[in-house]
């Protein structure tokens, strides 16, 4: 009762904030929308408003492409090993400074978060000049490599974040019941951190498989999904089937991230969810 009384002693919002809100998720969203409508237009060469009509070939031909689906594919192995890599390391780093008192530590925690402020060219950059020092040749680990950097961080947020709101004293008295090192992180630690890895896990899926930037400079010959689409934009007849394409992003990217939410919506909110 007192929650609904509060709920609704909160002043309603003006008109002037309605207005503004309406046209922030307009100004977001409006342009998938139009990438949307595009994807079934039946114009081939170039945009046209309104669509002269609707049509559904343009799905069976990007279907029936090979090259789309080889650059699906290493998008999505690439993502899922980033993805793995960024749990594994984001959550160690997580639990060193967040249970650990050692000097730098919070040095160690910007030097960590660091990747994910800086400008992808500029990680681009520095990660070519180092596999071009070390002679190693572009590959599909050193996009890994490159995805990781920032992937890590998402993971590393939502991680530390978590685990700064959970008593210590929970591993404590774990210990003093006589669990060991691994049942104490099986049925303590991990099911607090569960809802947030899964966050940090969707979030840095996401951005690995729509990653442009950092991919360009890491990918050598290899062409991912995000690349095929941005090298198929000058040909001016294939514009219907990167819509569609960009369609197919669009639902893959939502689903993640729309988990993410409904998973930490309740307990914690998913923090370090922005490149």
């Amino acid at each position: 009762m007192r929650s609904r009384r509060q709920a609704s002693a909160r002043p309603r919002a003006s008109l002037l904030l309605k207005l503004g809100t309406i046209f922030c998720v307009l100004f977001l969203h409006v342009p998938m929308a139009f990438i949307i409508l595009y994807a079934f237009t039946t114009e081939d060469k170039s945009y046209v408003f309104p669509p002269p009509g609707l049509t559904l070939k343009w799905f069976a031909v990007a279907w029936g492409r090979q090259d789309v689906w080889d650059a699906l594919t290493l998008s999505v192995q690439v993502a899922l090993t980033a993805t793995v890599m960024a749990l594994i390391l984001g959550t160690l780093a997580a639990a060193a400074v967040s249970r650990a008192r050692f000097f730098g530590r919070e040095a160690v925690s910007l030097l960590v978060i660091l990747p994910i402020a800086l400008p992808g060219v500029v990680t681009g950059i520095a990660l070519r000049s180092a596999f071009g020092l070390a002679d190693i040749p572009f590959s599909f680990w050193t996009i890994v490599v490159g995805h990781a950097t920032f992937c890590v961080v998402v993971v590393y947020n939502n991680a530390v974040a978590r685990l700064r709101r959970t008593s210590g004293s929970l591993i404590e008295v774990s210990m003093d019941l006589g669990a060991n090192g691994f049942q104490t992180f099986r049925y303590v630690v991990l099911p607090n951190l569960a809802t947030a890895l899964l966050a940090g896990g969707m979030l840095a899926f996401a951005l690995s498989f729509d990653e442009v930037i950092v991919t360009t400079f890491t990918a050598g010959q290899q062409t991912t999904l995000p690349i095929w689409m941005l090298s198929e934009l000058v040909r001016p007849r294939q514009r219907p089937v990167t819509n569609v394409v960009a369609v197919f992003v669009i639902a893959v990217t939502f689903i993640p991230i729309l988990t993410a939410y409904w998973a930490t919506r309740s307990s914690a909110f998913a923090e370090g969810g922005g490149k």
